[in-house]
């Protein structure tokens, strides 16, 4: 619980109101009350401001005169609205130590701040840092290591050789450092290519559910500072994600992908094998990408939706586009 004056001393923002107004819990502008919090962003949501009962709207200093409510004044008001919500964040903190019912090989190295849930194994090698948090069932291989402040939650699997750094999150299911999808066709089927290579994730990193990185070939998979990544990605083996990039869920990399920093991937987007995509991209969703990105911008492919009727007529029309642009060729050749 804070009051309007504490949350603008906390985040250094001028506010508009009653400064002893008393904030409980977070909400959206339409379903917010006079104990909440909500932020206000962009213009066509001004009616719900008009109708809001919020005790405190974030929002920046243009709207502070369309407001019925005290007001937290930002440049940035859902950035302030992220900041505010970790203010009020329930999730429960387990205490350090190691659970009776987790396996911590003689090898090991836990530290005495860090806490281990039940059930959970800990490998040979495996190193976890101070205020680390492994959930219940979580799996650490030989080697791995689990940065400062970061935290596992239950039943996620890190297999051998794979490095966590600091202050990252990767949430329940999530998989890292499987083996990638690596054969070779041989007389008499495939035959599997060992992955020696591990995978490599910087500070500050979040890994959604069922996320599966795969560990290289023989270099690592390496996912940079500051990463974001939703739930039921696939990472593929040897890709490498710069600083700062975000990737929606159901999004795929094919092997020895290569993102720049600060790319955003939207969901359903899938990326074939051996590309670069430069820095300062945003890829729409559901977009198909089978070349290099070299210049920065927005890329997208597909075709948008419609009736099943117009969708036919126009998927005719797609497998007639080479036919007509030689008919058209022809056309100006005659000219």
């Amino acid at each position: 619980m804070y009051s309007l004056g504490e949350l603008a001393d906390r985040l250094d923002l001028a506010f508009s109101g009653d400064a002893s107004r008393t904030i409980e819990g977070l909400a959206s502008l339409e379903s917010a009350g006079p104990g909440d919090i909500t932020f206000f962003s962009e213009r066509r949501y001004l009616p719900q401001l008009a109708a809001t009962r919020a005790g405190v709207v974030i929002l920046a200093s243009d709207y502070v005169a369309q407001s019925p409510a005290n007001c937290l004044i930002s440049d940035s008001p859902y950035l302030t609205f992220a900041r505010v919500s970790r203010l009020f964040d329930n999730s429960a903190r387990p205490e350090p130590g190691i659970h009776p019912a987790a396996t911590v090989a003689p090898g090991a190295q836990v530290d005495a701040t860090a806490s281990v849930g039940a059930n959970a194994v800990v490998e040979s090698g495996a190193l976890v840092e101070a205020g680390a948090i492994l959930g219940a069932g979580v799996y650490l291989g030989r080697e791995t290591r689990v940065g400062e402040n970061s935290c596992l939650h239950p039943q996620v699997v890190v297999y051998h050789d794979v490095h966590i750094g600091r202050d990252c999150v990767v949430h329940s299911h999530a998989v890292l450092g499987a083996d990638g999808f690596g054969f070779a066709p041989g007389p008499e089927g495939w035959e599997k290519i060992t992955q020696s290579g591990g995978v490599r994730i910087g500070d500050r990193v979040e890994i959604g559910a069922c996320t599966t990185v795969d560990r290289g070939t023989l270099e690592h998979t390496v996912i940079d500072d500051g990463v974001i990544i939703d739930n039921q990605v696939q990472v593929a083996h040897n890709c490498r994600i710069g600083k700062n990039t975000a990737i929606a869920g159901c999004t795929g990399l094919a092997g020895s992908t290569i993102i720049g920093a600060n790319c955003t991937l939207a969901g359903g987007v899938g990326v074939v094998g051996h590309l670069e995509i430069c820095d300062n991209v945003h890829i729409t969703g559901m977009t198909m990408v089978t070349r290099s990105i070299t210049e920065p911008g927005s890329y997208s492919s597909g075709t948008p939706m419609g009736t099943t009727r117009e969708w036919k007529r126009n998927a005719v029309r797609f497998s007639q586009l080479e036919s007509l642009q030689q008919r058209l060729a022809s056309l100006e050749k005659q000219r």
